[in-house]
């Protein structure tokens, strides 16, 4: 099995590659990590994670300047059943729309905005940096499995806001509840970041690696 982690210049790439590696390895999976742009190796890849760091048009024009990538993905995940992992930005790309300094089009596969942080709290600092609870259902989404009120890493200041409450699959407490998590189909992301939210994060990426959508 092999995993292409997209390189678009967004993004902890290294680190979101060490934690696959060693997801797989304590779920003894043969599962070799490629750190790539060219999107025939993604074309080739059983899974796919985008990471994504910074600013919402500035991770959308990193993507969309690879030559063929998003034909690619449009083709093996939303057209198709290969299994995806959007991380932060990552996770917003799959927005229809991104409003961070501006309007900006995203890819389009769940239907929803990704709009500024506001806690209800005004002493709450934005961004929000550090640890936080996930509320989710014990019996919600496989590649949640085990991880009801798990301890994970946040760093952001825009959240998404999915048009189909039915997409949420976790939701965090910062000053009111904010989407952690979506997913549909073979596609799934996480605000959060799993590369830094030790044995929590790794659970996640295993559960990831051995989800059968």
């Amino acid at each position: 099995m092999t995993v292409t982690v997209i390189d678009y210049g967004s993004g902890n790439l290294r680190s979101v590659a060490k934690a696959l590696e060693r997801a797989a390895a304590d779920a003894g999976l043969g599962a070799p990590v490629v750190v790539t742009g060219d999107a025939g190796e993604v074309a080739r890849a059983e899974r796919i994670v985008l990471p994504g760091v910074g600013a919402f048009a500035d991770c959308r024009r990193g993507l969309y300047g690879l030559p063929g990538m998003v034909d690619t993905l449009e083709r093996r995940v939303r057209d198709g059943d290969t299994p995806f992992l959007g991380i932060c930005v990552g996770m917003q790309l799959m927005a229809a729309v991104g409003h961070e300094h501006g309007d900006h089009l995203g890819l389009g596969w769940i239907d929803g905005a990704v709009v500024p942080l506001s806690p209800e709290d005004p002493d709450l600092v934005i961004p929000q940096m550090g640890w936080n609870a996930l509320a989710c259902e014990d019996d919600g989404h496989p590649i949640l499995a085990g991880l009801h009120e798990a301890e994970v890493y946040f760093a952001h200041s825009y959240v998404f806001v999915p048009a189909d409450p039915a997409d949420i699959r976790a939701e965090m407490i910062y000053g009111g509840r904010h989407t952690a998590a979506v997913g549909r189909d073979n596609m799934f992301g996480v605000q959060f970041h799993p590369e830094k939210s030790q044995a929590a994060g790794l659970r996640l990426l295993t559960n990831f690696l051995t989800w059968a959508p």
